[in-house]
């Protein structure tokens, strides 16, 4: 999917251009809505060193709103997704983001991806008054109600997820020495803090970063293997994951992998890995959404349906089941914001939370909390297939402890679209 071309010079709204503010309530005129559609949009990196697996997310989430539109849509309303190439590449961000909004003119942006990237656009959509929802990242910045009460995460935030990791090591790998590779921003700022509210600081023998212009890794894993670790957590992209499990390989290094969620899912990296995916055997990952390979769960049966019918039949894997449950939940909001739809009304609407769908772990929004899912669970790679065991875990980013999570998942609705409640 290609990035959309501005309008031409001197062409309004409508066809060419971003839709017209249509009025819905009262008379007024809300960005992005018309009485028959509602536009929003997302930067995705659809090309670029994150591009392997995100690529699949923004077209999975427009093929859950292609199935929605074919079912009358929300209040009448067909919902339009312009999904932006950015290319992981924060300065191109901000060149897609202000086209969205002030060209496009979109309701909201859905899911903007990375935290290099979208970080840079916080200020723009806050000064825009533009609903900032369901970033793909689970940096801490996304919840700060105060300063920017129009941004919403949806990942669980990385210090969450590297306390359950570290949960993990410190009850099954007791004694082993524990490394760390990080991506050199608040992703893995943020991983690193959570491993060491487990463990301890100075637990953590060894710690490297990486950026993701530069891949060699060589020098990193290397480092880790002098040092004797035998325990690797991974807060990367999927690209680094693949990359660091097969330069470790090449080094004859073969520790304990804990992957962050981020760059944990199995096909995505048995697909850049190629032949050397059997080394992703034993792999421990995180995840908080329904297994793309368990075919008795109703979620996957709902997202493999739409996306035969409304994606091409795309490869199915977590990133498609992500994109697609993004999607869900953005309906749900829609539909709890009323027919005469606002910014403001969206925005509350996500606050007053309550929302439940395909997440294993509870979504955490409400007016002071705006940081998306609070916890996972872990998985493991045996046998070349990806699959959960022990319970979900739920914590909180400060001190809180590791515990159970138990409540059950929710069914999805018997058409697969959500109903207002």
């Amino acid at each position: 999917m290609s990035q959309t071309p501005p309008p031409p010079p001197g062409r309004p709204g409508g066809a060419g251009g971003g839709p017209p503010d249509g009025p819905t309530s009262g008379g007024r005129s809300v960005p992005g809505v018309t009485d028959t559609e509602i536009v929003v949009g997302t930067h995705m990196p659809l090309t670029g060193p994150a591009s392997a697996g995100y690529s699949k997310i923004a077209p999975a989430t427009k093929a859950y709103f292609d199935y929605v539109n074919a079912n009358g849509g929300v209040h009448g309303r067909k919902i339009t997704y312009k999904i932006m190439d950015d290319g992981y590449n924060p300065a191109n961000t901000q060149q897609v983001v202000r086209q969205l909004v002030l060209q496009d003119k979109v309701f909201a942006v859905l899911n903007g991806l990375g935290t290099p990237t979208h970080s840079g656009v916080l200020d723009f959509l806050k000064s825009n008054r533009v609903p900032d929802l369901f970033v793909a990242s689970g940096s801490r910045s996304w919840d700060q109600p105060e300063t920017y009460p129009g941004t919403f995460g949806f990942n669980p935030d990385y210090t969450v997820e590297g306390k359950i990791l570290a949960n993990y090591a410190k009850a099954n790998l007791a004694g082993q020495k524990v490394c760390f590779l990080g991506q050199d921003d608040d992703f893995g700022r943020d991983s690193l803090a959570g491993v060491e509210k487990v463990l301890g600081a100075g637990a953590v023998t060894v710690k490297q970063t990486y950026v993701t212009s530069n891949t060699n890794v060589a020098p990193q894993i290397g480092a880790f293997k002098a040092a004797g670790c035998q325990v690797v957590v991974l807060a990367t992209v999927p690209g680094f994951t693949a990359l660091s499990i097969g330069t470790a390989a090449r080094l004859g290094f073969k520790p304990q992998w804990l992957v962050s969620n981020v760059g944990a899912d199995q096909p995505t990296l048995a697909k850049q890995l190629g032949a050397a995916a059997p080394l992703l055997e034993g792999m421990v990952g995180t995840n908080y959404l329904p297994m793309q390979n368990d075919t008795a769960n109703p979620w996957i049966q709902l997202f493999t349906k739409i996306n035969k019918t409304h994606n091409g039949d795309a490869p199915f894997d977590g990133n498609t089941v992500y994109g697609m449950s993004v999607g869900y939940l953005f309906v749900q909001v829609l539909l709890a914001a009323g027919k005469d739809v606002t910014r403001e009304k969206v925005i509350d609407a996500v606050q007053k939370g309550g929302f439940q769908g395909p997440g294993l772990a509870p979504l955490r929004f409400s007016a002071d909390d705006h940081s998306g899912y609070g916890g996972q669970r872990l998985s493991r790679v045996s046998g070349g297939v990806q699959s959960y065991f022990g319970p979900t875990y739920e914590t909180d980013e400060r001190d809180g402890p590791v515990k159970e999570y138990t409540a059950a998942p929710v069914a999805p609705p018997a058409n697969g679209v959500p109903t207002a409640s």
